[in-house]
């Protein structure tokens, strides 16, 4: 007996079937032998039918060896049988069965490796850096340099490559063209490189050149995938090595840039250069490299002008130029060039110092405020106690603080495991050549990402919140935190610190320099401005804000006792995703669970958390020195707000001459040096009132349940589908009118929380722009911009001697406020002002229990202050001394229309807003109601049904907001809503009328304006018309301001935009488009 093992061949195995013995079936054909049976019937010749059986016996056999294989390699035993003869198989056919068992072979061995690649750590995976290379010439050059070099030669080897690599740029040879862009690049191509480059972007941050090395290999080999890639990546990876001083890494992604029809540009030549600078290069590599640059049309001296860098890899650039140039020497710092706007021409080119402004605070005491701000800054967000009155300190209070915070210690132990999975996986899929979000989750450590995670939870709103916006607020996050934890690696904490000590010698009331202006003065301490980052496109910050959502809807779960007490003892999510119709759209919306929202109501933490650029600062910003360095001492701020994902406005700004911009940088910094307190006695008047259930018509909202509710909340047996309609309506009024309260409530609060958190506290707002050149402040909450009572609530820190008339101008200013007087000359409001002296004092002894004349005032909350301080100057020793610290906030008397006015020479109109002499003044918005009201007068009595409805209802207030914005091109429609808002406020209007009335309405309005400004429209018609031809040409609309600020106006046709996975696919409109 011989042994005759699993691996024979297949023919050897029939030989054993059909051999005689124990082992063979007593039937010829056996119990198989039915899978042939019809093809034995066809009329093929006897020798036909022969070949077929033997290959029918040869296709089963080899399905039985593949079965035989697999038992073998799960451990089964041998099976011995006797020796046997065996007949091959005819040959040179291929069998359907192998190629199939093959091809599962194949699929198995592959899922068996990536099972065995994740189980890997992924720093010990091996990954691609060769890369596959189509031209003949590069791919000769990168075998030479391979071909057997001692290692101590491979530098040199290297080199030659290198050299070889930027001759080779002069000239291209045949099938390598240079990749020329692309006039429009397709939408989804254009989000697949935005990935792809911030993919790039995370890697270098967090030290994962390896992984972007073989990312750009991966998509460099594939022919269609390298289309993807641009210039600004191969530069990224290239800067990334470079840094690291791998010379041979760096060579490869030259040789993969050349080799993909691309040319290198100053910062391809500029990490190569630093590279060298590390590596101590010899001369003659670099002397090719700068050789090649100059035929490039870069002279050396760009390299220090038009690159901002870091100041070790401006040491290493400098260090390799002066090697292969030992007489360059760095252009010097560009001196303080002159603005070239006409109209600031004269300020900037005067000789001799220039005065600035001192702050009151002493020198320490800034620095201190500067130690704080950092400290806030480095910390990401704050903490402020909420307004809310507390509640009693009942059982039911203390048991579900206890209860939330044993949950949240849970969830973010849970949260940390699943953020690790997440990783792990990911990591798995980027070592495979995915771009995944990997290297995003490794831009903040594992706690950072579960303490947004956490803030997130805790604001999410009761009604739920739209995942689009969700995912947006989440990505932001990341992204900001991620910018200053750059500038934590790096030393710019550090140096910030010794410079920002040295500015405030400018500003403090202690110290003296030499008089300049800060933006100078800054300059003149040294540059601190580090490469911009380019802001994350929003569809990435969507797909990585909706994996971290994710996350949070996977981890976060609570008892089911907390929402049915006699319910199972599992968990259920806190956390829900659902779809709900808004505006007719269908809008995903993750939603917390009513028993977490109760939860949280009836616990009533103090506590409110926001973002550091969601408060005003402790210091004094910093000036704003160029387009990326100003506000916040860390955290970024742009220097012009603008739609999320829109590029023009900074890359226009950005090919202005520096000096162009001074006039709006000064004008930014002297705003954000205007240093700010809260008016303390008025704070807690607001207080008062705000815990006492606010007080609609001075401005405090009142809380969500002082919210109308509908009388019936359930039908009478037999009602009509009209009483169903009318119910269903009421319903949803309440609806809006419960969400509108809630909503006004939380803007209250915020602005009153911060309000109480600075009280007895000195702050600064720093501000930018919009795209127009309007300023604002930078934080949303509270600033002295905004309703009647942001602005009340706010006065200067620094205050002023009032002088001899300046008590006057305060009883002006208050009278103004009240609205009582529009009509009166300024020395007739004056009198009144003397006149109603008892009211006025009386106001501001008794705000709350007194006659109240400061509430029937257009502006009640100004008023009161303005009362207020107008009683202590009264009542002061000497009121030309007195110290004020009341803001005066001023207006242009319909601003828009002046403008207009005053560029069609229009008496009429000009007349109307204030721009010719008068000895009253003059209010556009009456004149334009009394006009509407005569010509409402001659329809009723012609018998129009809604003009008579309208009598006695055509006021200013009516039709003030829609004169206003006519200028900003308000269309009829968006002017009837604005009017229809103004109707339903008339709770004496007849309701039925306000559709129709307010379509009436707009009319009279765009009909009066066309009489009285007819110049005005003419020049509106002409600029709409300029603007749509502009337009049609394929170009956006594009003006300079008198200041020397570029604008421009992308408007493009929206287009859809999707991003897919995960919980739902978003899609939202863009009207973005980065290829003008």
């Amino acid at each position: 007996m011989s042994a005759l093992r699993w691996t024979r061949g297949a023919a050897g195995l029939g030989r054993v079937l059909r051999s005689p013995g124990p082992h063979r079936p007593a039937s010829e054909e056996g119990p198989l032998s039915g899978l042939g049976s019809s093809r034995r019937r066809s009329a093929a010749s006897p020798r036909e039918q022969a070949v077929q059986r033997e290959w029918g016996h040869a296709e089963l056999l080899e399905v039985l060896e593949a079965r035989v294989r697999q038992l073998r390699a799960e451990g089964a035993p041998e099976m011995r049988v006797k020796k046997v003869q065996v007949d091959q198989p005819p040959q040179g056919r291929s069998s359907r069965w192998a190629q199939k068992l093959e091809a599962e072979k194949k699929v198995k061995q592959r899922h068996q490796a990536k099972a065995d690649l994740q189980k890997q750590p992924l720093e010990s995976r091996t990954l691609h850096t060769e890369p596959r290379i189509r031209s003949k010439k590069l791919a000769g050059y990168l075998h030479q340099s391979k071909k057997g070099a001692p290692k101590s030669s491979e530098e040199e080897q290297l080199a030659r490559v290198l050299q070889a690599v930027l001759a080779k740029l002069g000239s291209r040879e045949a099938g390598t063209p240079a990749r020329t862009k692309a006039k429009a690049v397709e939408t989804h191509i254009l989000f697949l490189q935005q990935k792809l480059r911030t993919f790039f972007e995370c890697c270098v941050c967090t030290g994962q050149l390896p992984l972007a090395h073989h990312m750009l290999v991966t998509h460099h080999n594939n022919q269609d995938k390298q289309q993807v890639l641009t210039l600004d990546m191969y530069n990224m990876v290239l800067l990334g090595w470079a840094r690291k001083g791998s010379f041979r890494e760096l060579v490869y992604v030259f040789i993969m840039l050349t080799d993909a029809g691309l040319s290198p540009d100053l910062h391809s030549y500029a990490a190569a250069l630093q590279c060298m600078g590390r590596r101590d290069q010899d001369a003659h590599t670099i002397q090719r490299c700068l050789k090649q640059m100059a035929e490039e049309g870069f002279q050396p001296q760009l390299l220090f002008t038009n690159l901002v860098l870091e100041e070790e890899d401006r040491a290493a650039l400098l260090r390799a130029v002066v090697k292969g140039e030992p007489a360059f020497c760095p252009p010097p710092q560009a001196s303080n060039l002159v603005s070239t706007p006409v109209l600031l021409k004269d300020f900037y080119s005067k000789e001799g110092p220039v005065s600035y402004p001192k702050l009151h605070l002493p020198l320490d005491t800034l620095q201190d405020l500067f130690y704080q701000q950092l400290h806030v800054e480095l910390s990401s967000s704050v903490s402020v106690q909420s307004v809310e009155e507390a509640p009693v300190m009942t059982k039911e209070v203390i048991e579900a603080r206890k209860t939330l915070k044993a949950l949240r210690s849970k969830w973010e132990v849970e949260l940390l495991r699943v953020l690790r999975e997440t990783k792990a996986k990911m990591g798995s899929q980027a070592y495979e050549g995915q771009p995944t979000l990997y290297p995003f989750l490794c831009l903040l450590s594992e706690g950072e990402f579960v303490s947004i995670l956490m803030q997130a939870l805790q604001v999410l709103p009761a009604q739920g919140e739209p995942l689009f916006q969700l995912a947006q607020n989440l990505g932001l996050q990341v992204f900001n935190r991620h910018l200053v934890k750059q500038k934590q690696v790096t030393n710019h904490v550090q140096k910030l610190g010794q410079q920002y000590s040295q500015y405030l010698r400018l500003l403090a009331s202690d110290t003296q320099v030499a008089p300049c202006l800060p933006r100078e003065y800054w300059d003149s301490l040294g540059s601190l401005e580090t490469p911009a980052q380019q802001p994350w496109s929003v569809p990435v910050l969507l797909q990585l804000g909706k994996q971290l959502a994710e996350l949070l809807v996977q981890a976060v779960q609570m008892p089911r006792s907390l929402a049915a007490r006699h319910g199972a003892q599992n968990f259920i999510p806190v956390l829900y995703h659902v779809y709900s119709f808004r505006s007719y759209r269908q809008v995903g919306i993750l939603k917390p669970h009513p028993a977490f929202t109760h939860l949280l109501e009836t616990a009533a933490e103090p506590t409110l958390t926001f973002e550091t650029t969601e408060v005003p600062m402790l210091c004094p910003p910093l000036p704003w020195t160029s387009l990326h360095s100003g506000a916040y001492l860390l955290s970024s701020t742009k220097i012009m707000r603008a739609t999320e994902g829109t590029t023009q406005h900074q890359r226009l700004l950005e090919r202005c001459p520096p000096a162009q911009l001074h006039g709006a940088l000064d004008a930014l910094t002297q705003l954000g040096n205007c240093a700010w307190r809260v008016n303390g006695r008025l704070l807690d008047l607001v207080l008062q009132i705000f815990r006492d259930k606010g007080c609609m018509r001075l401005g405090v909202p009142p809380p969500r349940s002082e919210a109308p509710r509908p009388a019936k909340h359930q039908l009478p047996p037999g009602s009509t589908p009209v009483h169903k309609s009318e119910l269903r309506k009421e319903l949803a009024r309440c609806l809006k009118a419960a969400r509108e309260m809630h909503s006004l409530r939380s803007e209250a609060l915020y602005r009153l929380s911060l309000a109480q958190h600075l009280r007895d506290r000195v702050f600064w707002l720093p501000h930018n722009m919009d795209f127009r050149g309007r300023t604002y402040p930078c934080p949303p909450h509270f600033n002295h911009l905004g309703s009647d009572l942001a602005r009340a609530l706010l006065e200067f820190a620094e205050g002023r001697p009032l002088g001899p008339r300046g008590l006057d101008w305060l009883k002006i200013h208050l009278i103004n406020l009240t609205g009582l007087r529009k009509r009166d000359s300024l020395r007739m409001r004056l009198a009144f002002a003397d006149e109603v002296m008892g009211e006025i004092l009386d106001s501001a002894d008794n705000p709350l229990t007194g006659q109240k004349w400061w509430m029937k005032a257009d502006e009640p909350w100004q008023t009161l202050a303005c009362c207020m301080e107008v009683a202590q100057a009264v009542r002061s020793p000497d009121p030309t001394a007195y110290v004020s610290h009341l803001p005066v906030h001023q207006d242009g008397s319909c601003n828009g229309l002046q403008h207009y006015a005053a560029l069609g020479r229009d008496s009429v109109g000009a007349a109307s807003v204030n721009l010719t002499p008068s000895d009253l003044p003059q209010d556009v918005y009456r004149e334009v109601a009394t006009q509407v009201e005569e010509l409402r007068q001659q329809d009723a009595k012609e018998g129009l049904q809604v003009a008579q409805a309208l009598e006695g209802f055509v006021s200013r207030k009516v039709v003030k907001q829609t004169v206003m914005t006519v200028v900003y091109g308000v269309t009829r429609y968006g002017g009837r809503l604005q009017i229809e808002k103004r109707l339903r406020e008339l709770s004496d209007f007849p309701q039925e009328f306000v559709w129709e009335a307010s379509h009436y309405l707009v009319r009279q309005v765009f009909k009066s304006l066309q009489e009285m400004f007819s110049s005005t429209r003419a020049i509106q018609r002409w600029l709409t018309e300029s603007a749509n031809l502009i337009s049609h040409a394929g170009w956006p609309v594009e003006w300079v301001t008198p200041l020397g600020i570029p604008i421009i106006q992308p408007y493009h046709r929206e287009s859809k935009i999707q991003v897919k996975g995960g919980l739902q696919s978003i899609t939202f409109t863009s009207s973005v488009d980065d290829s003008q």
